[in-house]
């Protein structure tokens, strides 16, 4: 980082701490409180990932770690609830006041970000990461695109971490690798035989797991299985053939092998449009959406024949399935519109320390719980 930079950080950084600390405080309460976090959505049943809505990642590296290790524990829980439940017979675990004790070893990590009150210190948080995102160039402003790689990177780990997790359940021998012998489906695949469309279920199969050996040794490893996991984000063109060989799969409605326009047409066509109007930022058109379905129809149509098959849909197949990189540049850019007061485009140290809730709005304390979480409370 050069001198300039430093001299920018320094400044802004004393500008800021001497706004803070001219700030009227909150009286203490007679509350003791704890950095906690507000209970996610995270749900472990077992659904197609082809549709599974998107979750965003926590702009906070220490607050996505936090977040993992309870939804590791939570799942833990439930597997042993699910699998073993006789291990939690006059287990301690079910003892009065244990969750909270157990919630609580969570937040350790964050201990050096508690303030006198014990809230979580947003503003020395943020002066922390703040010169780490800012970095391409490093001038002082968080731009659009920085932001975007932040929480592009931020995803890849949470995408990482939730392959590990698989991984350590499926690797029955320990050897670093999933085979298909070793890989159980999900409940809802197993029962997929029952629903109108299940023998041609394609997810969980051997062709899929093929697709994403990219090597053919019939094994997966940590790669390969992230990418068998997620494989909207792979560059693995076999694997990319086959999620577009299971798209036709599941729109294919006459069961013919191929996509018509009307397939196309109701389904298909919204999801190419939402991603090209989110990426522009443009708004929903209420008007007549045929015709252009058409036009997009005929240009995907390559050979002309009135239908759409596997290979031809490769050409958009990123748009049916966005990468974690799109929902980055989406989370990147609701926090900037968010943000960003005097409406450059970038982001200020400054603007980001006065919003902390567009970055820190999943954190509350205990005493917050009288007060609807109190949310403007938390962060001191």
């Amino acid at each position: 980082m050069g001198k300039a930079s430093i001299v920018i950080y320094i400044t802004i950084a004393v500008l800021v701490l001497l706004l803070i600390s001219h700030t009227p405080k909150k009286p203490t309460t007679k509350h003791h409180s704890r950095l906690r976090f507000r209970s996610s959505s995270f749900n472990f049943s077992d659904h197609n990932p082809l549709h599974r809505p998107h979750k965003p990642v926590p702009f906070d590296p220490l607050v996505a770690d936090i977040e993992r290790r309870r939804e590791d524990k939570q799942r833990e829980r439930q597997y042993i609830e699910q699998a073993h439940p006789e291990l939690l017979v006059n287990s301690s675990s079910s003892s009065p006041g244990h969750e909270s004790h157990y919630e609580w070893e969570d937040f350790m990590d964050a201990e050096d970000y508690l303030n006198d009150e014990e809230k979580f210190n947003v503003t020395n948080r943020l002066l922390l990461l703040f010169p780490k995102i800012d970095v391409d160039p490093s001038d002082g402003y968080v731009s659009e695109h920085e932001l975007t790689e932040w929480h592009w990177n931020q995803a890849l780990k949470e995408v990482l971490h939730r392959t590990e997790r698989e991984m350590d359940i499926h690797d029955k021998n320990h050897d670093g690798f999933v085979s298909f012998t070793e890989y159980e489906p999900p409940s809802w695949a197993q029962s997929s035989d029952t629903s109108p469309l299940g023998h041609d279920m394609g997810w969980w199969k051997e062709e899929h797991f093929n697709a994403s050996d990219i090597d053919g040794d019939g094994l997966l490893n940590i790669k390969e299985f992230n990418d068998f996991l997620h494989p909207a984000d792979t560059k693995n063109p076999k694997l990319l053939q086959w999620l577009c060989k299971e798209e036709v799969r599941e729109r294919d409605s006459d069961r013919d092998g191929k996509i018509n326009f009307k397939e196309f047409f109701h389904g298909l066509f919204d999801l190419v449009k939402n991603y090209d109007e989110e990426s522009h930022n443009a708004s929903v058109s209420d008007g007549p959406m045929e015709a252009p379905a058409k036009l997009l129809f005929e240009e995907i149509d390559k050979d002309g024949d009135g239908y759409l098959d596997d290979t031809e849909l490769l050409p958009i197949i990123g748009k049916l399935h966005p990468s974690e990189r799109y929902y980055a540049k989406q989370q990147a850019d609701y926090v900037i519109s968010q943000a960003d007061t005097d409406q450059d485009g970038r982001l200020s140290l400054s603007e980001m320390i006065e919003n902390p809730y567009v970055f820190y709005s999943a954190v509350f304390s205990e005493e917050d719980d009288e007060d609807d979480y109190g949310l403007h409370d938390e962060f001191r």
